[in-house]
């Protein structure tokens, strides 16, 4: 029993409730039907009945038996068929009266589903009386309070955090600048020390500007101030060409496909910014983890944006990773300068755009990014 539904439970239930009930009234009714089928009689003492009399009334005793028990097999008969009619109608009544039961945790459950890391804000807020299924929907509520509690909480370390290490590392170039703007020549290990010191402040730089990016595009989820009309064609001819030494030095082949006819100048409602650095950070990603001589394809549809690019094959369980903050796939992922916040970043923008984001591993090698606004 364990092993079925609820629902399927209780129906069973119900109905072996009713079949026992009905069991019971069958025995109740053959106990009181069931009884002598003889019909008793006295002849006063000294008197000497008539032979035909007494035929005549054992005739009359055995058809009054034979008929009686004739009508009791037909009460029993017809007992034991309704009884299986009824039986086959409260399993269906029961799985009606089930479902109308269950149907309040039904809701709580589709109202439990919808609510995720995107809409914390979201309550179920059952009306009713103070019953098993309102306390219920009330620990819940809590729950997604404590919930969303947490997670504000965390986005605003991270965006505090980020904030305030900015500081320090403008402290520490600027060291680097004095130390480098000395009038007489500091010694080649020195200036060597300082370049590398700057190639990794440039790094964290780049690390703080992502995650800063990420609290904040967090934070907006589903309440974006500035939708307006953007061209995706524009941001995309834009991204590449901000990124043509990089696609060069790689020896990137890039093909664009544009169906004015279906697209017009692809407008989306979203943010500039946010949008801009959406498709930068996918162009990245295309270019970063490509082989030298591979080729980047990027395809404009209907509120979409598809590019793919060469390069080693992927693991297809764990690309749904790359959409966390901090997640590389493959050694030239790990051996990368890139933050590992490129994707996670263009996951929280979409979703911030009410949008999905579809990671896929190509067959043939490299990655397959969709966004679809």
């Amino acid at each position: 029993m364990r092993r079925l539904g609820v629902r399927l439970r209780f129906t069973l239930l119900l109905g072996g409730l009713f079949v026992l009930s009905g069991l019971g009234l069958l025995l109740v009714l053959f106990v009181l039907v069931l009884g002598p089928t003889r019909i008793s009689h006295s002849v006063p003492a000294g008197v000497q009945p008539a032979s035909a009399a007494q035929q005549r009334i054992e005739q009359l005793e055995t058809e009054v038996s034979e008929l009686r028990e004739g009508q009791t097999r037909q009460l029993v008969v017809g007992a034991g068929v309704a009884l299986l009619v009824m039986s086959v109608a409260s399993v269906g009544l029961g799985r009606i009266a089930a479902g109308r039961v269950l149907r309040p945790l039904r809701t709580l459950t589709a109202g439990t589903r919808r609510i995720s890391a995107d809409n914390l804000h979201e309550r179920l807020a059952v009306d009713g009386p103070a019953d098993e299924v309102k306390d219920l929907a009330d620990t819940i509520d809590n729950l997604l309070e404590r919930l969303e509690g947490a997670f504000a909480a965390q986005r605003r370390f991270v965006a505090n955090a980020s904030h305030e290490l900015r500081t320090p590392l403008a402290t520490m170039r600027a060291s680097i600048d004095v130390a480098t703007a000395k009038p007489e020549p500091p010694p080649p290990q020195t200036l060597l020390l300082a370049d590398r010191l700057r190639t990794e402040l440039d790094q964290v730089d780049r690390l703080l500007d992502g995650l800063l990016t990420l609290a904040r595009t967090q934070h907006q989820r589903g309440a974006l101030p500035d939708r307006v009309p953007v061209s995706l064609a524009d941001l995309l001819a834009e991204a590449l060409a901000e990124r043509s030494a990089a696609i060069a030095d790689r020896a990137l082949t890039v093909h664009v496909t544009t169906p004015d006819d279906q697209l017009g100048d692809g407008l989306v409602q979203g943010s500039p910014t946010l949008l801009a650095q959406l498709v930068g950070n996918v162009i990245d990603n295309a270019v970063r983890h490509n082989r030298p001589g591979g080729s980047i394809r990027a395809e404009l549809r209907l509120r979409a944006l598809v590019v793919e690019n060469d390069g080693p094959r992927l693991d297809p369980a764990q690309v749904a990773r790359l959409g966390h903050p901090f997640q590389r796939l493959g050694t030239d992922r790990v051996n990368s300068d890139g933050s590992g916040l490129g994707l996670s970043i263009v996951a929280a923008i979409t979703s911030a755009h009410g949008g999905r984001l579809n990671l896929t591993a190509r067959p043939e090698g490299g990655l397959r990014v969709e966004v679809t606004l």
